[in-house]
């Protein structure tokens, strides 16, 4: 399981840079990476992508941590993730240098990317929308890992700190008001009467638009063990701990989604169990088959599929061409990736050149060094970058023919993602019927019934 929060970098941008990079918290920076980017002089190229953008808002980077449940995953199993993680959110094209910290109890990594794009300058837009895909993304990369998923609904909302008290059992601030409230809720008559409860539970109350609540210590068994530093609003713990919710709560009004309902909304035993009959029965089942097998031969029809070897064939056929549009796809993106790449290094190679290039006829080359010295560090660093791809030397390639393949094969890669998108539906599709198929023609009981017979 790992749970993520993003806040954007508003200035000392090398200050965070090196923090992420100490040594000490990532094995000796065996544990660090950067893309498009070296992290020794990540902040000068971050600087210089941002002077090309004509909005760069007030943002210099943005600064998202990832953090595992402890024992969960290993340094460099939570640091591959992180890679993964950045590609997929980023894709490639914002510079970016990850790090991952296994200097305390929990796995945690630092990725920290440029707030402007190297490939059209435009800045990323950091909302709802961008988290939610940053936080998604994570749960299916945890999910491929093997490792625990926050499921939806569950701990929503909940800091990493607080999750983790929860988990070890030693409970956060929030989770102890959480407790307080709902075993003081039955217990009142209404709401002022519930506010003199929590108070003799050692919580100070603060009012105003918005009821807040501040441990203060006490020595009740209900209450925290120590006092707390700031309030905490009580619409911060969830819909159900909201004023007007707890007073609905109160009055019986307001149901909790995990507490109990009423009598009326929840059947009793036999009712669950008439329920169950009533499902499991055979004219149900019936009537499910039957609407799976018009659906199934609707489609065998109008696609001409008259042998079962057809369906096996036309279901591998879609499956194989869904497999290879998917590997030229990231084929395809990959080459966008390293090409967008490769253009930005050229890009500030070529402008920073003249600049390198006054060093040499400089008379004080001391002092030229020292007023230009974020220009020829950029020119330098881009210069083993180039040199890494181009290690025989040489001219480099043209600007404009990469830009003109670029544009080609982002054609390609639109054609070809609209093409998997309906390979997709369509391998999707033809799996579904090809399990109809065999449970119409192979049920599942009568599966049961012949290896009870060949077992006797």
């Amino acid at each position: 399981m790992a749970v993520t929060k993003i806040k954007p970098i508003k200035s000392t941008l090398k200050k965070a840079l090196a923090y992420i990079q100490n040594p000490d918290k990532t094995d000796g920076k065996t544990l660090v990476h950067s893309f498009g980017c070296s992290y020794e002089t990540a902040d000068i190229e971050f600087g210089f992508t941002l002077s090309q953008a004509l909005d760069k808002g007030n943002n210099f980077a943005h600064h998202l941590i990832q953090s595992f449940a402890p024992g969960e995953a290993s340094p460099e199993q939570a640091h591959e993730i992180g890679k993964r993680l950045a590609d997929e959110i980023l894709k490639g094209r914002h510079e970016y240098v990850l790090t991952t910290h296994c200097d305390k109890g929990h796995i945690h990594n630092h990725l920290i990317f440029c707030a402007v794009n190297f490939v059209d300058y435009h800045k990323y837009i950091s909302n709802k929308k961008s988290y939610y895909n940053i936080r998604n993304t994570s749960d299916r990369l945890c999910a491929e890992y093997g490792l625990s998923v926050v499921k939806p609904g569950r701990d929503k909302g909940k800091h990493y700190a607080e999750y983790i008290a929860d988990k070890t059992g030693g409970g956060s601030w929030k989770s102890k008001l959480r407790k307080a409230i709902d075993i003081t809720i039955p217990l009142s008559k209404d709401f002022e009467d519930f506010l003199r409860r929590i108070e003799e539970q050692g919580y100070e109350i603060k009012r105003g638009k918005y009821i807040s609540f501040r441990a203060i210590g006490t020595n009740s068994s209900l209450g925290p063990a120590s006092g707390q530093e700031r309030f905490t609003r009580s619409k911060t713990l969830g819909e159900d701990y909201a004023e007007d919710a707890i007073t609905k709560r109160i009055s019986g009004q307001y149901f909790r989604a995990a507490s109990l309902k009423p009598n009326i909304m929840k059947p009793d035993a036999a009712g669950i169990r008439l329920i169950t009959d009533i499902e499991n029965s055979t004219r149900w089942a019936k009537i499910k088959n039957l609407k799976e097998t018009a659906k199934t031969l609707n489609f065998l029809t109008e696609n001409n599929i008259l042998r079962y070897e057809d369906l096996q064939a036309k279901a591998d056929e879609v499956t194989a061409a869904f497999d290879k549009t998917g590997d030229a796809l990231k084929s395809a993106e990959k080459r966008l990736t390293e090409m967008s790449v490769l253009m930005k290094h050229i890009t500030t190679y070529q402008q920073t050149k003249p600049t390198y290039d006054g060093l040499k006829s400089a008379k004080n080359k001391d002092k030229y060094r020292r007023e230009h010295e974020s220009m020829i560090i950029l020119h330098e660093a881009t210069a083993r970058a180039l040199k890494a791809v181009y290690p025989d030397g040489g001219k480099l390639p043209n600007l404009s023919a990469l830009k003109a393949e670029c544009a080609r094969l982002t054609e390609k890669k639109d054609a070809l993602y609209a093409d998997y998108g309906k390979l997709k539906k369509q391998a999707r599709e033809y799996g579904t019927i090809k399990r109809n198929v065999d449970n119409i023609l192979n049920p599942p009981e009568m599966e049961n019934t012949k290896a009870r017979k060949m077992t006797r």
